[in-house]
């Protein structure tokens, strides 16, 4: 099982990068060529909602993508350091925060992203906690024939 980790700065202007180094990683690991196209568009919307999270949240940390080449898939997950709604908001309350015109805006874009990427990956999970959240996105892969 191959991993490569990818770390960057919440800055839109790296989602392009990792979109290719996700698609470069897809293909060497036996993704079939006419879902690469999918697999850049999922990350770069993955991506694009964790650094618009990061951005909102005023969050320093790195966006985070790890890609796995297991035997039969290929896996993507992005992770941001957002915590869920259930973490302790502003006020003190677990899932109370006190949200800005800003962050309502945001949410509303952070779901219309959700449902692109779920609209291109079939294998899809969303997960968050009080230490952020993680979209994990799979494929299947073929197997590489070497020829000698």
């Amino acid at each position: 099982m191959a991993t490569v980790e990818l770390r960057f700065s919440a800055q839109p202007e790296h989602v392009r990068t990792a979109r290719l180094v996700a698609a470069a990683v897809a293909r060497r690991a036996g993704v079939d060529e006419a879902v690469l196209d999918e697999v850049r568009l999922a990350v770069g919307e993955a991506c694009s909602r964790a650094v618009g999270l990061h951005r909102s949240h005023g969050i320093t940390a790195p966006v985070r993508v790890v890609l796995t080449e297991e035997e039969k898939a290929f896996s993507i997950e992005v992770g941001d350091e957002v915590p869920s709604a259930g973490a302790e908001g502003s006020s003190g309350a677990p899932g109370a925060r006190d949200a800005t015109d800003e962050e309502l805006d945001s949410e509303g874009e952070d779901e219309m992203g959700l449902a692109v990427i779920s609209g291109l990956v079939d294998d899809v999970e969303v997960t968050s906690t009080e230490e952020g959240g993680v979209i994990r996105m799979s494929w299947p892969t073929t197997p590489v024939t070497v020829v000698p």
